[in-house]
């Protein structure tokens, strides 16, 4: 009894073995059945896809061709009205691709060179602006030494107790009072015993003892010899002059052997020199 109930489960285990592995089969054959549906799908998908694109590039091939047909006919009928062949249109053509090609060279060069000369052009600008600022720098300089030179110079007292204008002691400061305007001035320079006319007068040097920086001149005016004596340097020697007495003013800025060298102020509205020489 024990033998028997032993091989009727046996043969049950085996039963539901074969059950469970007859299900799984069933299971992947339906699993197989829909993949391969869905790939058939697809691929008849792609399928309609090949042939509608086989079809376009079958009409686009014929219109192409009809194309090139119809533009073959229109070269042919545009080549006997103007009398030249095929082959020459397709020349011309290309010649004038050519010439196409190297306008546009022509003018890309063109281009570079208008490039470099805008270049050159800002660059030249630059450097203008440069000098310019350099000669505002100058200016500006210029302007503050000319200040300078005018704070330096002062009027003073003349021999005759009248103050003058400003006196210079040095050919710069001279150079700037005659850029004024204020009065009129003659340069001279004299020698110990010659007579020299300056401006409206004449002078003569009778004395320069450089060691003290001292001299003596005479000044002929109006028919009139006046002594100025022992005078210093850079000291303003005044006198009248003309019928409208006119004030002159004479300084003498440098005293050497027997030579003395300055200049004569004398007012806008003075007389002007027969003889200017002293200028």
């Amino acid at each position: 009894m024990g033998e028997r109930a032993g091989g009727m489960g046996e043969q049950r285990s085996f039963s539901g073995l074969f059950l469970g592995l007859l299900a799984l089969a069933v299971l992947a054959t339906i699993a197989g059945l829909g993949w391969t549906y869905h790939l058939s799908g697809r691929l008849t998908h792609a399928e309609m896809q090949l042939s509608q694109t086989q079809q376009q590039n079958q009409k686009l091939a014929q219109t192409l061709d009809e194309t090139n047909a119809r533009l073959k006919v229109t070269s042919e009928t545009l080549g006997h009205k103007l009398g030249i062949t095929q082959e020459q249109l397709e020349k011309r053509a290309q010649d004038l691709l050519n010439q196409q090609q190297a306008a546009e060279k022509h003018f890309e060069s063109e281009h570079q060179a208008t490039q470099q000369k805008i270049s050159s052009v800002s660059n030249d600008v630059s450097g203008v602006k440069t000098d310019v600022g350099g000669v505002k720098t100058d200016l500006s300089n210029t302007q503050n030494e000319i200040k300078v030179d005018e704070a330096q110079m002062q009027n003073m007292k003349g021999d005759l107790g009248v103050e003058g204008g400003l006196i210079a002691t040095n050919q710069k400061q001279l150079d700037y009072l005659k850029h004024r305007g204020d009065r009129n001035y003659y340069q001279f320079t004299l020698r110990k015993g010659h007579r020299r006319p300056v401006s409206t007068v004449s002078l003569e040097l009778k004395k320069a003892d450089s060691k003290h920086n001292r001299y003596t001149l005479y000044v002929f005016s109006d028919d009139r010899k006046i002594e100025k004596k022992n005078r210093n340097l850079n000291e303003p020697i005044q006198f009248y002059t003309g019928k409208n007495n006119y004030l002159y003013e004479l300084v003498v800025n440098a005293i050497g052997h027997n030579t003395v060298s300055g200049y004569i102020a004398t007012p806008k509205n003075a007389p002007a020199p027969v003889n200017t020489s002293g200028n």
